[in-house]
């Protein structure tokens, strides 16, 4: 630990001193441990890139360092110019992955492999990277053909965990993975952040919290560990600790537009003022209206009516008018007056909330839709692959499936808590990507 503390992060960088492997993982650990050295790290990166001529050699620290710091295009393009060592190729590849330049990054690690660099390392960069162009099945075949103590590392078992998930595996045997993996390596941030996910998709929040944050208590910080973590503060309304997490993601990558976005949703949240004792009067009100009329002594004859107009509630009454009543077969002046004392009772009146009276939800013409087109709307919510953010607030609108989905408008998925314009943008791209439109759309 004591070494790990004393460790000269910007010797490291500006000498010429050895740098590989072990000099990349001192880096890592002595700001994991410290984040106060991190503006050393990177004033130490800023006067390495303003020299004005770079060895080979120099150009390989700088790359990993720019890498380091999330700055991949930078690190590409430098490691690109490098000695063309194992070190090199190894970085180019882990930058083209994060650029999403996947059959770059393959080349880059099968390079570094020719070139002398760990070749079971490199083979499970080449396993995250097919996996991340959605060949899956490649991905697992190539960890099918690795043997020996690459098995047992916490890299192989947590790419092995992401690749069953991603074919639909089981996900006990996902989770199994990821445990294994964090059994390993405690600070693996992948397969932290793999098990705190599953974890998280299951609605045990507080275990996915805890997992989160270790994810992120690592440096460089798993960017979708703090968007997570930021949204399940959310739910906590410890709307602080969430502009913190996305602040974090913007520290290294001011571009980030969700980060961005998020950011903007927490801190209009934080500064929306909270009425206490009118929020107790609403709950109260809203336990008074869930009030079964069963509960009451009524005339058989009006306990008749209202079942059949479907009012089961005092919530229900105070939507309804006196001449809806009136309307209904057998109910006359007499079980008008017995309804009126019995909300008088609580406080109520027939009509009160007439204006909340929801309109019934449209139905949808399956007569011109064809078969397939049927059996999309039939299909779960899940299919859709929406982020946390968007798929808890699904659960919290009780939507479980596409057609009820596309029922609900704009406006309806923006009165869930913390479902903001970002989440609406990401619903509406997700039906669109099947030809699908919310209602009023």
């Amino acid at each position: 630990m004591s070494q790990v503390l004393d460790f000269d992060v910007r010797d490291v960088v500006l000498s010429d001193g050895s740098f590989g492997p072990l000099e990349i993982r001192q880096i890592i650990d002595s700001l994991s441990q410290d984040a106060a050295k991190l503006p050393i790290f990177r004033d130490a990166v800023a006067d390495l890139e303003s020299r004005d001529v770079h060895t080979p050699a120099s150009a390989v620290r700088l790359g990993v360092c720019q890498y380091l710091l999330g700055n991949y295009r930078a690190a590409q393009e430098t490691l690109s110019k490098a000695d063309g060592g194992a070190l090199a190729h190894f970085y180019q590849g882990e930058a083209q992955l994060h650029l999403q330049q996947y059959d770059g990054a393959i080349s880059s690690y099968e390079s570094a492999k020719v070139a002398g660099y760990d070749p079971g390392v490199c083979e499970l960069g080449i396993a995250d990277a097919l996996r991340s162009s959605g060949r899956s099945e490649e991905a697992l075949r190539r960890l099918d053909n690795l043997s020996g103590a690459v098995e047992q590392t916490a890299g192989y078992l947590y790419q092995r965990g992401a690749t069953v998930a991603s074919m639909g595996g089981n996900p006990e045997e996902v989770c199994a993975l990821y445990e294994r993996a964090v059994s390993t390596d405690d600070d693996h941030a992948g397969a932290l952040f793999g098990l705190a996910l599953e974890n998280d998709r299951r609605g045990n929040d507080q275990v996915a919290i805890g997992l989160y944050q270790r994810a992120t208590a690592r440096f460089p910080s798993h960017i979708g560990s703090l968007l997570n973590l930021g949204i399940l503060y959310e739910d906590r309304e410890e709307y602080d600790r969430a502009q913190k997490c996305y602040s974090r993601i913007l520290d290294s990558f001011p571009a980030h537009d969700r980060a961005k976005l998020f950011l903007q949703d927490a801190q209009a949240s934080s500064d929306m003022y909270y009425d206490e004792e009118a929020q107790k009067k609403r709950d109260r009100l809203s336990q008074i209206l869930g009030i079964p009329v069963a509960d009451f002594e009524l005339s058989v004859r009006s306990r008749n009516c209202l079942q059949k107009m479907g009012i089961a509630t005092l919530g229900d009454l105070t939507r309804c008018s006196e001449q809806e009543l009136l309307s209904s077969k057998n109910f006359g002046e007499t079980s008008l007056i017995e309804i009126r004392d019995m909300l008088r009772s609580k406080g109520l009146e027939l009509g009160q909330f007439s204006h909340e009276k929801s309109e019934p939800e449209p139905a949808i013409d399956y007569q011109n839709m064809s078969a397939d087109e049927q059996a999309l709307l039939e299909r779960p919510i899940s299919d859709l692959n929406l982020s946390v953010r968007a798929r808890k607030c699904m659960v919290r609108l009780g939507i479980s499936g596409i057609g009820e989905l596309i029922r609900r408008t704009g406006d309806d998925l923006l009165e869930c808590k913390n479902f903001g314009v970002t989440s609406l943008n990401e619903v509406r791209e997700k039906l669109t990507q099947h030809g699908l439109k919310l209602r009023g759309d």
